[in-house]
């Protein structure tokens, strides 16, 4: 048994089995609409399993440079576009997210696919599929990584049961809350649980000092090279995959590394960085500054990194569940702009932001949300998760029990099946 958001018990979905039964001699063509990096990711995962179903089936839409590399040119890479945080920033580039809008619907007119998927992005993906549905009354419309309506708005369940044909959820607590509003819904598991590294070394990381931004031979002699293997003086620092995300914690996140430096000059903290533009953008913040920290900065992948850090200050999102994964402890951390946060207030409903927090029903993950994200505050409670082994273990047996809930891997190809399935279904 598992409990929702709402303390409610239910039994534990099923993740479907794969059925490993190609799509047949029929050419299906999905459009596809991601618009975050962690999309992207997930999106990758699911096009190349649908490929290997179905080798002739095509893909078109938008998304980001891992699916355009599978689905091939004709797949629009627009995520350095469209990844956004925050109220104020949607309103500010509403312009540019209505001729997308409208573009996207003009793209799927002319394409006539066999079906629309639209994975995560809620904002604009839900109002896509009310647009598609009273556009294409026989359009097959599928919705893979739910939107999470369970935590600010549960009434439009109801509203999305008349657009979307089936749900793609992530979470085993949420086909029930679709279902009982008529809209039939699936539990695939959760994509990180497919990528969580098996790998060895991260890429090698650029130090970064008080006198220059970026050395020309990046370097870190002291980086571990085992997977696995933990370096008990090595903080990870990741504050998101969006530059205003990036630009509102990353600072604070600096400033508690300052303040554990002082307390303990071995520690040296690496920064993730998600692109190579927002590598720039820590880098620029770390020029100049008094700090007494050693850090580095690693672009790439999220989960490389997780596997070899022995602490990590992580943003709320995503990468709190990969942090589970991983079995890195951590600290959450979450500001946004002011307007965002007292909108959000209006509408969340739920009493935990992390998901590994709303998962277990209870605070196992310090939360340090807007005014609570003090420097002094995040740094005493990485402290402790470097020096309380009772805290530590406690933390890291919450995990595995969090970890349970997410499904056994898959997700990718669980979703492919259940799409071509749907496919068949119209005929």
């Amino acid at each position: 048994m598992v409990e929702d958001p709402a303390g409610r018990a239910e039994a534990r979905p099923s993740v479907i089995t794969n059925v490993n039964d190609p799509a047949g001699a029929r050419s299906y063509t999905i459009y596809f609409v991601a618009g975050e990096r962690s999309a992207d990711n997930h999106g990758a995962a699911l096009l190349k399993a649908l490929r290997a179903r179905s080798p002739q089936m095509q893909f078109l839409g938008r998304g980001g440079p891992k699916m355009r590399t599978i689905a091939g040119g004709k797949f629009r890479d627009w995520i350095h576009d469209t990844a956004v945080v925050g109220l104020w920033e949607v309103i500010r580039r509403y312009p540019f997210f209505r001729k997308q809008f409208q573009a996207t619907i003009s793209e799927i007119d002319a394409a006539r696919p066999s079906a629309v998927v639209l994975i995560d992005y809620p904002g604009f993906n839900l109002r896509l599929a009310r647009a598609l549905r009273g556009k294409f009354s026989e359009l097959k419309i599928i919705y893979y990584i739910s939107p999470q309506v369970w935590a600010w708005n549960r009434r439009r369940v109801s509203q999305m049961a008349q657009s979307i044909d089936l749900m793609l959820c992530i979470f085993p607590f949420e086909p029930q809350l679709y279902e009982e509003s008529g809209l039939r819904a699936i539990f695939v598991g959760h994509p990180m649980t497919s990528v969580i590294p098996n790998e060895n070394a991260i890429p090698a990381p650029r130090e970064v000092s008080s006198d220059k931004a970026f050395e020309q031979t990046p370097r870190d002699p002291s980086t571990p090279n085992t997977f696995g293997a933990r370096d008990e003086n090595l903080i990870g620092l990741f504050p998101g995959s969006r530059e205003r995300e990036v630009k509102k914690i990353f600072p604070v996140m600096r400033e508690a590394a300052v303040a554990l430096s002082h307390e303990n000059p071995d520690l040296r903290f690496a920064v993730s960085a998600a692109s190579e533009p927002l590598a720039e953008l820590i880098g620029a913040d770390l020029y100049g500054k008094p700090a007494t920290g050693k850090f580095f900065i690693v672009k790439g992948e999220v989960p490389q990194l997780m596997v070899q850090t022995n602490v990590g200050m992580v943003a709320s999102g995503t990468a709190t569940l990969e942090a589970v994964l991983s079995q890195l402890p951590f600290v959450l951390i979450y500001r946004v702009a002011w307007l965002t946060y007292l909108a959000a207030r209006l509408v969340v409903k739920i009493k935990y932001l992390g998901m590994p927090n709303v998962l277990a029903g209870r605070e196992i993950v310090p939360e340090f949300i807007q005014h609570q994200a003090q420097p002094q505050a995040i740094a005493a409670a990485v402290a402790r998760l470097l020096t309380d082994k009772s805290e530590r273990a406690r933390m890291l047996s919450d995990f595995a029990g969090v970890a349970q809930k997410l499904g056994r891997g898959e997700a990718g190809e669980n979703a492919a099946d259940a799409i071509i399935r749907e496919l068949r279904r119209a005929g």
